[in-house]
């Protein structure tokens, strides 16, 4: 399905429905495309589209290091999964909410860095774990109305994320192991661990 086409069954499922804002949650595995594709859909949709990261609920990397779970960045205890909750509850019933929005050239989340408005009838929700069959993350399905899982195969997620992490400057043995011991165990958590989508892109 092309993003033209997926931003057309999105306008039409949200002319159908009945509440104020509909709300669409594009999950997927590290290195899927869920960015790319999320500004894509944005675009289509025009100014009554938003873009909403679960990325920028990242625990600081000070916090992480207090709860020694740098080496986890990215994994689902390094969010504050509870703030992600809250925030859509709130896109639920109020008219203007700042998000937060996740500045990976600064590897931290900034607070209120952008702007959901009364003219957004439709957000994109995306993240690793909108679908994750886990405690407490098991409660944004409910949240959505529409759910999208991105699901390339693992040879192309890792040539991704290679490139990723050299555009970060990262030396190829450091991308190397952090995509091992990091990026791989959360690919195949998505995978693995996720409830069914209502649309499945491969």
């Amino acid at each position: 399905m092309t993003p033209e086409a997926l931003a057309d069954l999105i306008r039409t499922r949200a002319e159908a429905a009945s509440g104020a804002r509909f709300l669409a949650g594009l999950a997927g595995p590290p290195g899927s495309g869920k960015s790319t594709l999320a500004a894509d859909l944005a675009r289509h949709l025009g100014e009554m589209a938003k873009v909403v990261p679960m990325d920028g609920f990242h625990y600081d990397d000070r916090l992480l290091a207090m709860l020694g779970l740098s080496s986890r960045k990215g994994a689902p205890e390094t969010f504050d999964a509870a703030g992600f909750l809250h925030l859509l509850a709130r896109l639920r019933t109020e008219v203007r909410v700042a998000i937060p929005i996740f500045d990976r050239g600064m590897e931290l989340s900034r607070a209120a860095a952008d702007l959901v408005t009364e003219d957004h009838r439709i957000l994109i929700v995306e993240g690793n774990y909108l679908l994750l069959d886990e405690a407490p993350w098991r409660d944004i399905r409910r949240r959505l109305d529409l759910t999208i899982m991105l699901d390339p195969p693992e040879e192309e997620l890792l040539r991704r994320l290679r490139a990723r992490w050299a555009h970060y400057g990262r030396s190829e043995a450091a991308a190397e192991d952090w995509i091992a011991t990091n990026d791989l165990p959360n690919i195949r958590r998505v995978r693995d661990g996720s409830g069914p989508a209502d649309i499945v892109l491969p």
